[in-house]
């Protein structure tokens, strides 16, 4: 039986700038259990037993448009312990984003190549 969600994966066109979206806004830490692969990538812990995997490959659905709001997209949604701080990192990065458009108190962003996050304060 599915017991959780282990870990999310994106494509990354350009990891330096996937790390410094995922590392200097989001202010997530390197894991460093990552294996030797055929491609590039890096992981990231987000919590005990979940991860964010970036791989470094070309994206298949490149030149495909998106919607504006991430919540009418795929997407993946993370638990945030202070809205107010990450909005705030989001707004002195010059990250565009949007409210949930359910009334919870969340909001949607998109990272360098386009991947859909939601955060959802759950504190």
């Amino acid at each position: 039986m599915i017991s959780g969600i282990h870990h999310a994966t994106f494509l990354s066109s350009d990891l330096p700038r996937s790390r410094a979206f995922y590392e200097g806004v989001l202010g997530l830490q390197l894991a460093l259990n990552r294996p030797q692969m055929s491609f590039d990538g890096v992981w990231y812990d987000i919590a005990l037993n979940q991860q964010i995997h970036l791989m470094l490959l070309p994206d298949p659905a490149a030149g495909v448009h998106r919607p504006a709001h991430g919540g009418r997209d795929r997407h993946v949604a993370l638990a945030v312990n202070d809205l107010s701080q990450l909005r705030a990192r989001l707004d002195a990065a010059s990250v565009a984003y949007t409210q949930s458009q359910s009334g919870r108190n969340a909001l949607f962003c998109r990272d360098p190549d386009g991947n859909a996050l939601e955060f959802i304060e759950t504190a």
